[in-house]
Parts: C-alpha cells; structure tokens; sequence
C-alpha cells in the first residue's frame, strides 16, 4: 500500500468522524424538538386538547428531519470517500 493511499484512507477517517459530530449535534437538535413536544403536550389545556391532525404533522415533520439528516450523512460519508479514492 502506498503512502498516498494511507494518508487518503486517513483523511476519509477523518471526514467520517467529522460526519458523526455532525450527525451527534443534530442528534442534540432531534433531543431538543422531542422535549419541546413533550413539554407541550404536559401543558396544554386538558379541555382543549391539541388537534390530533396537528400531532401528526408534527410528527411527520420530526421524522422527516430525522431521514434528511440520515441521507446528508451518508452522502458526505460516500464523498469523502471517493475523494479519499480519487487523491490516491
């Protein structure tokens, strides 16, 4: 194996690390909107609950936020690595 082909394997490692922080940081930002939901959900007014369609949406918004944080991942994850490929 070619020093070339070490350091490039190196810096798709070092991509692939930077890719989990971020992912760890969004991860934070999911925590904070499940809390967020949680928490309105313990306050609201029990004679005037939230509306089961507006759950939902929030619902299928948090879980598309999650599947588009997935799919970034794993496209600066795959570009890392055919750049880690195409310097060596």
């Amino acid at each position: 194996m070619s020093t070339s082909a070490i350091g490039g394997a190196t810096q798709a490692g070092d991509a692939a690390a930077a890719a989990t922080t971020k992912a760890r940081e969004t991860s934070l930002g999911q925590d904070a909107f499940m809390q967020l939901l949680v928490t309105q959900l313990r306050h609201q007014d029990p004679t005037n609950p939230m509306d089961n369609s507006e759950f939902i949406v929030q619902l299928a918004t948090f879980s598309q936020l999650e599947k588009l944080t997935e799919i970034a991942t794993s496209i600066k994850n795959l570009e890392a690595r055919f750049d880690a490929i195409a310097s060596a």
